[in-house]
């Protein structure tokens, strides 16, 4: 399920860039900026399923390490548990064989000297030995071997790989690459720069069907579609000033632009009345040629 989602996201946030360049090389703003929305989604969502990732392969390497604590401190406390009153063997080797006169003597002074040890073993049970347990434990739990059952292929290694790195490495460096490449590249292509027009053309003319969804009426259409083409007339690099805009009939409109234009102004003509909308009207350029010289 997590493959399919990430696959879905990637593919989506491919898409998403591809059309940006396309639209962007169209001058076709509006789609540009939503397909950028569109790619920052797929983005957000992609990198919230990697950071959603690791925190759950955080969380089992804690909840494992936890679990190796516990087993290492188990095995520091078990010789205490098993073994409870071995503590003070020397006690139990007592050997009566002669009844001599301090003998009374020796066995108060080993009481007391018991007394006396076994107090100071109850102070250092309670005040160092766990203490120093748990931080042996801390020490010792990467070094415990992993449970029986346990696939040592699925294990994280202990070392970094050298050849994963320069994988890393190498395809951080491709990727800057290519984003360069394609940030220069789409700069190139949307550059305007001067160009000489044709001489031996007077005109540009533009042929545009006027697409409507719901808009009743004739005389509403022809004033969507003259709203449409006078917005376009300020995207080309030179001024459009002598433009006129006549209905063929049937949602088919003409116009004559003047002087001619270049093939990038045409470009940015095209993009911008095909990209264009207005109260649910927008244009389909149908055809763009150039009126030469009689």
């Amino acid at each position: 399920m997590k493959r399919l989602a990430h696959l879905f996201a990637g593919a989506a946030g491919l898409g998403a860039g591809s059309y940006v360049v396309i639209y962007l090389y169209r001058w076709q703003w509006q789609r540009a900026i939503m397909c950028g929305v569109l790619l920052l989604v797929a983005e957000v969502l992609l990198l919230g399923l990697i950071v959603l990732g690791r925190l759950s392969r955080i969380e089992q390497r804690i909840s494992e390490g936890d679990r190796r604590h516990a087993d290492v401190l188990a095995r520091l406390e078990q010789p205490r548990a098993q073994h409870p009153a071995a503590r003070f063997r020397w006690l139990d080797d007592v050997r009566v064989e002669r009844t001599h006169v301090f003998v009374p003597v020796l066995m108060a002074a080993g009481a007391v000297l018991s007394g006396l040890a076994r107090l100071v073993q109850k102070i250092a049970q309670s005040t160092v030995r766990p203490a120093a347990d748990r931080r042996a434990a801390g020490r010792l739990a990467i070094l415990a071997a992993p449970p029986l059952g346990t696939d040592l292929d699925t294990l994280p290694p202990t070392r970094p790989d050298r050849r994963q790195t320069r994988h890393r490495v190498t395809g951080f460096i491709a990727g800057t690459t290519a984003l360069t490449a394609l940030v220069l590249g789409l700069g190139e292509l949307t550059e305007t720069r001067p160009e000489k027009h044709p001489s031996d053309t007077v005109a540009t003319s533009v042929v545009v069907r006027l697409a409507t969804r719901g808009v009743v009426g004739d005389e509403y259409r022809a004033l969507l579609a003259d709203e449409i083409w006078n917005r376009c007339r300020h995207s080309t690099a030179v001024p459009l000033y002598e433009t006129t805009l006549g209905s063929l009939g049937d949602g088919l409109y003409a116009g004559a632009v003047r002087p001619a234009l270049t093939d990038h102004d045409r470009m940015r003509l095209r993009g911008c009345l095909e990209d264009t909308a207005t109260d649910r009207a927008y244009f389909k350029v149908v055809g763009m040629d150039q009126t030469k010289k009689s």
